[in-house]
């Protein structure tokens, strides 16, 4: 005689194993969606980023000159490629031509100079960073000018870089920035030297772009 009950049992343990199979396999393509997924919002969010990424250099030779007011009202003019720097009995003004190379819009948030060659390749540390008074925004492609000024005579900083620019010494400006959403921070190292020529009235401050650290994401060294 047929047993039935066996027969029904083998069907319906047949069947939860056919189940099974097809719930796995659903689970699977679900999770490589989700993986897919993923992977594509990463590569999107990466794409976006890169497209708000600023990168500033020193602008070109050929670039016009630009001048830059400070709140004393005094004035300086930055030729193209080079940098400004003057020093009076109340305040130390210094600027830069720079140049964003960049696809994203630049805000600087602020800066460090340096009157000595550092020993290590590293930048200074955020805390040491002196805040900029007013945003300065660098479209993409464009040229501008960064402005910082020193302006407490008692201070050390001030007396080492009237001591500097009076002497034509090296400074090592560190400029920290941003993309326009305050991510993707930057800090650029500008060296600005003092060019003499046979002409005194031809003497002039040059600057170049030294190195670029990342801040908020991995440094690609």
């Amino acid at each position: 005689m047929t047993d039935w009950v066996i027969i029904g049992s083998l069907a319906t343990a047949a069947g939860t194993l056919a189940l099974a199979g097809a719930t796995f396999a659903s689970i699977r393509s679900a999770n490589r969606s989700a993986r897919n997924a993923e992977r594509a919002a990463r590569i999107a969010e990466r794409s976006l980023l890169a497209g708000q990424r600023p990168l500033l250099v020193s602008s070109r030779l050929q670039d016009p000159a630009q001048k830059v007011q400070f709140a004393e009202g005094n004035w300086l003019a930055v030729a193209g490629g080079g940098a400004a720097a003057q020093a009076t009995d109340g305040a130390v003004y210094l600027g830069i031509s720079v140049r964003n190379v960049g696809t994203g819009l630049a805000v600087m948030h602020g800066w460090h100079v340096l009157f000595d060659r550092p020993t290590e390749r590293t930048h200074p540390p955020l805390e040491e960073f002196t805040s900029q008074i007013r945003d300065i925004y660098i479209a993409p492609g464009d040229i501008g000018i960064w402005q910082g000024a020193i302006r407490d005579p008692a201070d050390a900083a001030f007396q080492a870089a009237a001591a500097a620019i009076k002497a034509g010494d090296l400074l090592l400006l560190s400029v920290l920035y941003g993309d326009f959403e305050g991510g993707q921070r930057v800090i650029s190292q500008f060296a600005l030297r003092y060019l003499r020529s046979e002409d005194p009235e031809r003497d002039r401050w040059l600057a170049s772009a030294a190195r670029h650290f990342n801040v908020d994401r991995p440094d690609p060294r």
